[in-house]
């Protein structure tokens, strides 16, 4: 997190942040949710805390979500869903990146993807961290997960035990972008001209 522009999201919490670090959430098992526009920072942070926890020897897994759910249902077709469905529930922390990016594939034969994260999240539940980065509202996981009612049992399993943190601020990979513009003497895209 040394990285890490905090003036740029001066809303967010630091010490909330940087509490995560010390990883008790991993050891008492508590979920986190990240919640945020793109660019926010939300990945940088989840991604910096699976490096803490392998380095403390936490058994780790990371993914985004759509390459989660792909994984499950290529373990459909070719019959190890329930192989493939124990790996994800092994490790003491699993960071879900991303839910909201990325077209999730569906069959009308097999399970939604809301099913399988919520079955995901139902075997772990009580026993091992979950951490996730969303980038749409929560209300619009019904729709993105294929189900409505399992999106809604997914966070409510999440809500009864997880830490929420919301990233409410600016873009910034559109503020390095902006700033990369300056210094090659170009307009910075989405800028209007004056």
């Amino acid at each position: 997190m040394a990285a890490f522009d905090w003036d740029f999201q001066p809303k967010l919490d630091r010490r909330v942040v940087e509490d995560l670090f010390t990883l008790c959430f991993v050891e008492s098992r508590e979920d986190l949710l990240v919640t945020g526009k793109t660019g926010t920072g939300k990945s940088h942070i989840l991604q910096a805390l699976a490096i803490k926890a392998c380095e403390q020897e936490w058994m780790v897994r990371y993914a985004r979500c759509v390459d989660l759910i792909d994984d499950l249902y290529a373990g459909l077709a070719d019959g190890s869903y329930e192989r493939r469905m124990r790996k994800w529930c092994r490790p003491s922390l699993l960071v879900i990146d991303d839910v909201g990016l990325g077209q999730l594939k569906r069959r009308d034969d097999e399970p939604t993807a809301a099913h399988m994260l919520f079955t995901l999240l139902d075997r772990r539940h009580d026993h091992a961290t979950t951490a996730i980065t969303s980038n749409i509202k929560l209300s619009a996981w019904g729709k993105y997960l294929g189900d409505a009612t399992l999106a809604a049992a997914v966070l409510d399993r999440l809500a009864a035990n997880s830490i929420r943190i919301d990233i409410n601020g600016p873009s910034y990979r559109q503020h390095l972008a902006r700033e990369r513009a300056k210094a090659h003497g170009r307009k910075p895209r989405g800028d209007k001209a004056t």
